[in-house]
């Protein structure tokens, strides 16, 4: 089984990354982290949710620019 969604791209494909504001709170947990602080539960799963958001955006961008040739 496959889906098939239309997107209309915008023009500006740099929109396409994490909002700065969401981009620092990642940074921030990700690197008290590698400083060797674990990350709580709810910390652990907003950083999943944040990276995940990220790669699909990446690959939105990657795509728009494919299909732009």
């Amino acid at each position: 089984m496959s889906v098939t969604i239309e997107v209309e791209l915008p023009d500006d494909l740099s929109r396409f990354r994490l909002p700065h504001g969401l981009q620092k709170r990642l940074q921030a947990l990700l690197d008290r982290q590698d400083a060797g602080h674990p990350l709580t539960e709810d910390e652990g799963a907003e950083a999943e949710g944040l990276v995940s958001m990220a790669d699909l955006l990446t690959h939105l961008k990657l795509r728009a620019e494919r299909a732009a040739g």
